[in-house]
């Protein structure tokens, strides 16, 4: 199953993509397999999202998961409420991508 993806930001030195990992197409998350007295319709998954973000000038990318994603899902709805300049939205994004190692694999 394809994650559902959403590219949230896209310049010439950086790109953000929101993943949702667990997820159903429609946003949803699915019920796992086993069923029991306490979950009926089979043990839930926790939805794990993420965010991917790619250091175009390096050709590096860092994945955001868990208390990480939670961070940056925070930097993301205070520029919601106050929209950022290019510029400070940039120098976030260079914050997070100085924890890249991986480099960009096209798959």
């Amino acid at each position: 199953m394809m994650s559902p993806m959403h590219t949230l930001y896209d310049s010439e030195t950086y790109s953000v993509t929101h993943m949702l990992a667990n997820a159903e197409p429609d946003g949803s998350t699915r019920a796992g397999p086993l069923k029991t007295e306490r979950f009926p319709n089979g043990v839930p998954l926790l939805a794990r999202h993420g965010f991917e973000i790619v250091d175009k000038r390096s050709g590096k990318e860092v994945y955001l998961d868990g208390s990480w994603a939670e961070l940056f899902q925070r930097h993301i709805m205070a520029w919601q409420v106050n929209t950022p300049s290019q510029e400070e939205v940039e120098d976030t994004l260079e914050q997070y991508a100085e924890l890249a190692q991986n480099p960009v694999l096209v798959h």
